[in-house]
């Protein structure tokens, strides 16, 4: 049985990951070994679970049905496993999260170090994704997102700054030359530096003072993937191509060097922090657990 096990976990890590060799990078095992595993099961079951190529690695039909039920079953089986931690003086584990760009720069920094030299027999894997995930499905303990992206039936506990301000800015050399907007719509006469969602969609710039709510989508010169070349933007924006709109904390260091200089900060709309969420399941993984006592003390 604890053959079986091994090889059902090999088989979800792959359908996971999306391949032998990104299965074997998160595992921490060799391709040749889980690919192993993957023909022992396929050979058992006797039936092709993985479709294999030179390119990908997707799952059939029937490999499909198996990893949806596994992905819940697995996970209880590594619960219980987990039910010893608590009998131990220093828990011990992996605590894999996914979070945005944003919280990877802004809100881990101070919370990982202190964490992992409070608890050094934790290991802590974090996955960068802006998009919208299945936070189970793609094997992770916990997410950390902002409240209208969360997940529905989630539980939800606020992690890092409670309030935090999108900025509007550009370099002093950009200003002085096309001159500083005073309403958010002045942005229409500006190049300004976009982003853009895995999924296509470019969100617009948003204000508020006052109570009144103005939408703009202005254009530029520039559009990048946010959270995946988001640096490049903002260095641009310090380079004076253009005016750029991102998170305050973000663009703080800029602001504080004199690299970019702030504008139509009366308009910076406010909005409220990013939540740590995982499934109200009635074991926690021990990592997970302390984890979250970790921050709620903060």
């Amino acid at each position: 049985m604890a053959t079986d096990l091994q090889d059902l976990f090999a088989f979800l890590t792959v359908v996971q990951a999306g391949g032998f060799r990104e299965g074997a990078r998160a595992s921490g095992s060799s391709a040749s070994s889980l690919s192993e595993a993957v023909r022992r099961l396929e050979k058992r079951l006797g039936v092709r679970l993985l479709n294999r190529t030179t390119r990908s690695v997707l799952p059939t039909e029937a490999g499909a049905r198996l990893a949806e039920r596994l992905v819940p079953a697995l996970g209880e089986v590594e619960a219980a496993v987990d039910v010893v931690n608590s009998f131990r003086d220093r828990p011990t584990g992996t605590l894999r999260l996914n979070v945005p760009a944003s919280v990877a720069r802004i809100v881990l920094p101070s919370i990982v170090t202190p964490f992992l030299k409070t608890y050094p027999e934790i290991k802590l894997e974090v996955i960068v994704e802006d998009s919208f995930v299945d936070m189970l499905a793609a094997g992770c303990d916990a997410g950390i997102r902002y409240d209208e992206r969360l997940e529905q039936d989630m539980i939800a506990v606020p992690i890092g700054p409670r309030f935090q301000r999108f900025a509007t800015a550009a370099s002093p050399d950009y200003l002085n030359a096309r001159g500083r907007p005073e309403h958010p719509r002045d942005l229409l006469d500006h190049a300004c530096l976009r982003g853009q969602f895995a999924g296509g969609v470019i969100p617009t710039w948003e204000f508020e003072r006052d109570g009144e709510i103005v939408r703009v989508d202005p254009s530029g010169p520039l559009m990048v993937r946010l959270g995946a070349a988001v640096d490049l933007a903002v260095e641009a924006a310090v380079g004076g191509l253009g005016v750029i709109h991102l998170f305050e904390d973000w663009l703080r260091p800029y602001f504080d060097r004199g690299a970019l200089e702030p504008v139509l900060e009366p308009w910076w709309q406010t909005f409220t922090g990013p939540f740590l969420y995982y499934p109200g399941r009635r074991h926690l993984p021990a990592p997970l657990r302390v984890f979250i006592d970790f921050i709620r003390s903060r």
